[in-house]
This record gives structure tokens, sequence and C-alpha cells, in this order.
């Protein structure tokens, strides 16, 4: 396993957030002003990653403007509740299972309203829990006032403008060498892979998170990168084919990507490219792109157009998957998590009830990696937690063991962040740095006790059968990869050679959704019975469309340079076909028999098309199985 290097700079970032705003809070004998301040910076030191500035200011932006709703309407549920006696008010209980099967269902949007929803619950349970003093306002304006020092201490250290983005669509070029090596080889799905993240990544960091229509004008740079990224998108288009064709290219051929790789790094003209002889339609698809390429690369202002945004809000995947199946599996495992911790946490430590529903809250969200490995990472991140910060209280006087322990955290969350045990750890640091300055006498037994308790309630709902586990997940993301990769065809099959925009928008989707199906399987194999799947039933399935979505890539392409039309019979019983399959994983039934034409017919005709079927056959039998 490769030693990563230590990210020193992050390491300092950290350290100067947390901690220093504790410690200016217990200085001017504001504690709780100076509690609030940090957790806002804690929360956006967890949801800092690296990116594009646009991507990281979203990173910790909204889930910043959710945390601060949250206390806002904790602060609001706190007057109502009689006497402050979480146990007298009745209505608590649903109220906040409610809350959190709100919190669950938008966890399947997306990571940003993931994260944003997390620390949303998280806050209105602390805004419930903890006494205030002042204004309403000031609570959610210190939590806000946190996280805004930590944009702020981020934005010191920032590279030079699209440097982010320079990175990220060279490393689709990366990417597009190793595919275009890999052609003829048995590495050509694992890279294609790969492939397929580095083009999201990239995407991600030039389209998404471009804020209101007035203030999203394009850089000239940045217009410059999408033409650069769209120039990479037909080589792509031409690396699957050649994948498909199964035949090696030149060494000249190869170095072509390098070369267009390190023009985008240097922001230079990529000079002459060896393209390969045109001598199958895969290779005339790959000379013509990189002539295109070096078009695009060689001009001073070849210059892309902003797209537009794809989806309307209403029309969002994944609100869709919020209030579908998906969506509602994850918020009743929430609700019935917070609302049971809720419940017994008023009985057993009514004076800090709130605890053991946050907890839980980290544990219950299905979105975050498999349950089991997160409990016991739980458990053990809580206990070295605990122990840091014991050696540190009885090591330095009065509130500096605190302070000392919140920074120190604030200082490990970007190292820690590689494994959830590690990351838990910093983290109770800080939340028992929090606690003690606040006053809350016992506070490291308390959150041992609390961990126990929150990791074994997550446990036994994560697995209760009626809810279906991890099985929800599956299913809900196959069925969007065969609808994605049902549209992909059926675009290609109905209108040969037109459209190209649209057809490129589409084989994305359909890889990103099998992308997502795959991440889906992983996380459900690794879960224990009944809750999770055998992830090696899914595989060949999974092989199955991938492969599909490939053979639609070179049927494309073949249709563009120069194979006669397809057979119209044989295609419309494929397209069929593969609309049945997909109707059918969406409304999670098996699939009756399908016909689809006989083998050599097909090959005579349309290798590509044959693939198809061969792929077709393979998800026939896996859904008549089903």
């Amino acid at each position: 396993m490769p030693r990563v290097p230590v990210p020193y700079g992050a390491v300092l970032r950290g350290a100067l957030t947390t901690g220093p705003l504790l410690a200016v809070g217990v200085a001017t004998h504001h504690v709780a002003w100076g509690v609030l301040g940090a957790l806002g910076a804690l929360y956006a030191t967890v949801n800092d990653r690296p990116g594009t500035r646009r991507t990281r200011l979203m990173r910790i932006g909204v889930p910043a403007c959710a945390g601060a709703l949250g206390i806002l309407l904790g602060v609001l549920l706190a007057a109502a509740i009689p006497a402050g006696i979480p146990s007298e008010a009745l209505w608590l209980v649903p109220a906040l299972a409610l809350a959190g099967y709100v919190s669950g269902a938008a966890s399947a949007i997306g990571p940003i309203a993931s994260a944003a929803a997390l620390q949303f619950l998280a806050n209105l349970l602390i805004g419930i829990g903890l006494p205030h003093h002042g204004p309403v306002w000031l609570g959610p304006v210190l939590v806000l006032v946190g996280a805004s020092w930590q944009l702020l201490v981020v934005s010191v250290a920032l590279p030079e403008p699209h440097s982010a983005e320079r990175e990220a669509v060279a490393a689709v070029f990366d990417a597009l060498g190793t595919v275009l090596g890999a052609a003829g080889t048995e590495r050509g799905d694992a890279e294609r892979r790969r492939l397929t993240a580095a083009f999201d990544d990239a995407h991600a960091a030039l389209d998404h998170h471009r804020g209101i229509r007035r203030l999203s004008r394009a850089s000239a740079a940045e217009r410059r990168l999408r033409a650069q990224l769209s120039a990479a998108t037909a080589v792509s288009e031409a690396a699957v084919t050649l994948l498909w064709e199964g035949r090696r290219l030149p060494s000249t051929t190869l170095d072509a990507p390098l070369r267009l790789a390190r023009a985008v790094r240097d922001a230079e003209p990529c000079g002459p490219l060896g393209a390969p002889a045109p001598e199958t339609p895969g290779r005339r698809a790959l000379h013509e792109a990189l002539m295109r390429a070096a078009e695009v690369f060689d001009a001073p202002h070849s210059l892309a157009p902003v797209p537009p945004r794809t989806h309307r809000l209403r029309n969002h995947p994944g609100l869709r998957r919020a209030v579908g199946p998906l969506g509602r599996e994850y918020g009743l495992r929430v609700a019935l998590c917070v609302g049971a911790c809720v419940a017994v946490a008023e009985v057993l430590r009514p004076a800090q009830w709130y605890w053991l529903p946050v907890t839980a809250a980290f544990l219950a969200k299905p979105d975050l990696g498999p349950l089991f490995s997160r409990a016991v990472s739980r458990v053990l991140g809580t206990a070295l937690g605990i122990a840091v910060f014991a050696a540190l209280d009885a090591t330095l006087p009065g509130v500096a063991g605190p302070v000392a322990a919140a920074a120190l955290g604030g200082a490990l969350i970007p190292i820690a962040a590689r494994h959830f045990a590690f990351q838990t750890a910093a983290l109770t640091s800080i939340v028992l740095a929090l606690a003690v300055v606040s006053g809350t006498n016992g506070a490291p037994d308390a959150r041992m006790v609390d961990t126990l308790l929150g990791c074994l309630i997550a446990f036994i709902v994560g697995h209760l059968p009626w809810l279906g586990g991890r099985r929800v997940a599956v299913a809900e993301h196959w069925a969007a990869a065969l609808r994605a990769a049902e549209a992909y065809f059926a675009q290609v099959v109905s209108a040969p050679g037109e459209g190209h925009d649209e057809r490129v928008r589409l084989r994305r989707a359909a890889y990103r959704a099998l992308g997502e199906a795959r991440t889906a399987v992983a996380q459900a194999a690794a879960e224990l019975p009944p809750a999770g799947v055998p992830g090696a039933q899914w595989a060949p399935a999974l092989l199955a469309v991938e492969r599909l979505v490939d053979a639609t890539t070179a049927c494309a392409v073949r249709l563009e340079h120069g194979q006669r039309p397809l057979p119209a019979d044989e295609t419309r019983h494929l397209a069929d076909a593969l609309a049945r399959l997909a109707a059918d994983a969406s409304a999670r039934r098996p699939t009756r028999p399908l016909a689809l034409p006989a083998a050599p017919e097909l090959s005579a005709l349309c290798a590509s098309l044959a693939d198809v079927a061969d792929q077709l056959r393979v998800l026939r039998s896996f859904s008549v199985a089903a």
C-alpha cells in the first residue's frame, strides 16, 4: 500500500480554526459564543476537501447554512419545552424522528446535500439541548461565523485560479493514455472505469456549482478548458471503440494523450500529434479526434460556450431519488434511530439527552459506508479520542487542556479523514473540549456510554429485515443503470449520426449510473446479513451492462465512420428487449423470457449489435434468476 504524503498545509489550517475560536470565547468570557463558533468551524473543516474554489465553497457553505438553520429551529423548539425538561414534551420524539426522516431522505440527493442534511439534524438536536442566552439569531450567526473563519483560513492558502480545473482536465488525458495503452489487453474494463471517474471529476470542476445564472459567466481560461475537455470527449469515444476492437496501438499514438495532458498543465500548445492510420472505424475516429484536439490546443482563442443546465430543479435525479424508495428507506432508518435514541436518552440521561441521538445520527446515515465497520470504528475512535483528551486535560492547567485538545483535533482532521476510526478520534477530542469548557460534568464517561448505546441502536435498526437494508439501494441504482443504458442505446439506434451532444450526455449518464451501481453493490457486500447482498452475484450483471454501453459507443462510432445502416428489425428487437429489462428492474419484478436475434445472423449484419445482444443474454439470465 503506497504511503500518502502528509498534507502539512491542511494540518496547519485545521489547527488554526476550532482551537483558536474556542480560546477567544474563553478569553473574552463568552464561552457559549466560542463553543458555537468552534462548532461551525469544526463542521467546515470536516467538509473541506481538495477541489476548485467554487466546489470547496459549496462543500463548506451549503452545509454551514443548513447547520445554522438547524440551530435556529432547535432554539425555537427548546423554547416550547415546558420547564426545559424534554421528558415532559411528549411531542419531541415524533418531531425529531420527522427531522431524522427528512435528513435521511435528503442524503439520497448527493454528497453535498447529505452533508447539509447531517449538519442540519445534528445542530437541531444541539440547539434544543444546549442552554442559550441572547437573541434567537445569535446561535445561527455564530455557527456561520465559525464556518466563515475556516473559509478565510482556507482561502489564504488556495492555489492560483483555475489550477485545480487544469489538473482535472489534464487527468482526463492521462487516463486516456492508459485506456489507449490497454487496447487489446485484459486491462480495458478497469482503465475505462478510471477514465469515467476522471471525466466526472473534470465536469464537476468545470460545470457544477456555477451559482445563479447572472453570476455564472465563465472566464476565458475556463471556457478554453471546456473546449479541451470537449476534445477529450471525442478522443474517449474513439478509445472505447478501440477497446471494443481489441487491437494494440503504435507507441507514437499512445504518446499523444500524454502530450495533451502536459499542454493542459503548462497552458501551452501541444504541437504535432502521432495519430494512427485510419484502418478501422475506431482508428479513423481516433485519427480525426486527435486532429481536432491539436487544432483546439494550438488555437490561442479556442473557447467553448458555458453549457446549459441539464436539469430543472423539479426534474433533478437526486430529488427523484429522495422522494422515491431509496429516500424513503434512508429516511425511515434515520428516523427510527433518532426517535429511539431520544426516547432512551430522556430516560437514562435527561441532562444531556441530545448526545445520544447526535451520536446515532452519524452512524445511521446509510450513504456513509457499511454500518458494521463504521460502528466498530466509532467505538475504537471514541476510546482513542477520550484517551487523547484525558492526557492533555491532565497535563495542561485549567482550560488550556481542552483548548489544546480542540486545536489538536482540528489539525488531525485532514489526516484522520482517511479512516473513520481516526476521524472519530479527532472529532471526539474536539467535542469533549467543547463539552468540558461549557461546564458538562463527566463528559468523557458519558461520551463512551452514548457511543456504545448509539452503535447498538443503529446496528439493530440498520438490520431490521423489513427495512430492506442495502438491497433497496442496490435495486434502485441497478434500475437507474439499466434505464440510462436503454436511453443511450435508443438514442444511438433511433438517430444514427445525429444529436452528437445528446449522445455524449447520455453516454456519460450511463457510465455515471454504472459507477454508482458498483459503489452500491460494494457497500452492500460489506454489510452483515440480512442487510447486505452477495456482491459476486452482481458482478457479471454489472459487467454486462458496462460492455453493452461500450458496444453501443462502438456502434455509434462505426455508424459515423462508414458502417452500413443498421438492420431495422433486429435493432428494434434489441431496443425493445433492453427497454423491457429496464422497466422490469424499475418495477422490481423478474423478466419473462425475451426473444433475441440469433447470434450468427446478427454477427454477419453488425458486429457491435451482436455484442449488444450477447450482453442482453447475460442480463436476461440474471433478471430471470432474480
